[in-house]
């Protein structure tokens, strides 16, 4: 789907306020409520916009730690691979698995309670995780800054 600059428009404005009402994101973008609403329909419907959600603050629901762990594995076999993704994503801890290019094959980004809480996650379900050869995990001491909206244009 080719994106304009009203899209742009609405998708900037959603990325800020995603629960806008549409009178609203119509006024701010320049648009009638009815065009804006087929857009943003059509936005969703091409698969621009995947969904909706709430942020939340991590640390005022418990959790306090972050922990990015970069994995090897064992091989780079479709069947490795496939297994090791599947177990990962049971792992509610586990906020995001990216597949990598260069030393390491995966990078998780893991939020837990406490170190301690992270030890439980790495004893009972990070080190049981089928074809991993090395795990390497680093503490996150201090999020500077996050970011949800990506750059448009």
């Amino acid at each position: 789907m080719r994106l304009d600059t009203v899209d742009h428009a609405i998708l900037g404005v959603l990325q800020e306020e995603g629960r806008l009402s549409n009178a609203d994101l119509a006024e701010r973008v320049g648009l009638s409520a009815s065009a804006c609403h087929r857009r943003v329909r059509m936005l969703e419907s091409s698969g621009v916009i995947s969904n909706y959600v709430a942020l939340l603050e991590p640390e005022a629901v418990g959790r306090r730690l972050m922990v990015v762990a970069f994995v090897t594995l064992e091989n780079q076999r479709r069947e490795t691979m496939e297994s090791f993704e599947a177990a990962v994503a049971d792992i509610k801890e586990v906020m995001e698995c990216s597949l990598m290019a260069g030393a390491e094959d995966y990078i998780l980004r893991i939020m837990v309670r406490d170190a301690r809480d992270y030890e439980r996650v790495h004893r009972e379900r990070l080190s049981g995780l089928p074809g991993v050869a090395r795990l390497v995990s680093n503490m996150v001491l201090r999020r500077v800054f996050a970011r949800t909206a990506l750059p448009l244009g």
